[in-house]
C-alpha cells in the first residue's frame, strides 16, 4: 500500500491537488475536513480528540484493505512536534501493512492563500470556511503563530517532493508527484 502526505499551510491547495492526484492515479483521498466538518456540525466547536479518533477509524480500516494507497491532506505546522508525532502516529497505523510513505509539501505566499480560501471547491468542501471574515482571521493568526513551510534540509523523509504551487494549476501538481514518485 501507499500512503501520500500532503502537508502545507491552510487554502494552498492540499485537497484540491489531492483531488487531482486520485484522478490520475488508483490512490483514494482523504482529506482533513472529511473529519472535521461532521466534529464541528455536531460539537459546534473544534474538538481535537473526537477528530483524531474518527480520522484513526478511517486510516486502522482503510490500512487493512487491499486498496492501491491513500493521499492523506494534513495542515501541518514545521515548528510544532505534536504535528511531528501526529504524522509519525498515522504512519504506525499503516507499518505493519508493508505501507510505503509519501511526502509533499505545498506552499505559496500568503497572499495567494487568501484567494484561495473563497475558491468555489473549497467551499463546496468545507463549510466552516463559509464564513469568509472568520475564516481569512483564522489563516493569518495560524501564520503568525506558527510556521508552515520548512526550511531547507529539515524534512529529512524519503520519498519527499517541496512544491511552490503558487503559480501551477493542480493538475499539474499533481503530475508531477505522480511523477516524481512513480504512483
Amino acid at each position: 500500500m501507499k500512503l501520500v502526505f500532503i502537508l502545507g499551510d491552510a487554502a494552498v491547495g492540499k485537497m484540491t491537488v489531492g483531488q487531482e492526484l486520485m484522478k490520475i492515479t488508483d490512490l483514494r483521498l482523504f482529506h482533513n475536513h472529511i473529519t472535521i466538518e461532521p466534529v464541528l456540525e455536531v460539537f459546534g466547536e473544534w474538538n481535537f480528540n473526537v477528530i483524531s479518533e474518527c480520522r484513526d477509524v478511517m486510516f486502522r480500516e482503510f490500512s487493512k484493505t487491499d486498496k492501491y494507497g491513500m493521499i492523506a491532506t494534513l495542515m501541518f505546522a514545521f515548528d510544532e512536534q505534536e504535528d511531528w508525532d501526529y504524522l509519525e502516529h498515522i504512519k504506525e497505523i499503516f507499518k505493519p501493512y508493508d505501507t510505503e510513505f509519501y511526502y509533499v509539501e505545498l506552499f505559496a505566499p500568503q497572499e495567494i492563500r487568501l484567494q484561495r480560501n473563497v475558491t468555489e471547491n473549497r467551499l463546496k468542501h468545507k463549510a466552516s470556511k463559509r464564513d469568509i471574515e472568520l475564516s481569512n482571521k483564522r489563516l493569518l493568526n495560524d501564520d503568525a503563530s506558527h510556521r508552515f513551510v520548512s526550511y531547507d534540509g529539515e524534512v529529512e523523509f524519503d520519498n519527499y517532493i517541496k512544491i511552490d504551487n503558487s503559480d501551477l494549476p493542480p493538475e499539474t501538481v499533481a503530475k508531477i508527484i505522480k511523477e516524481t514518485f512513480n504512483l
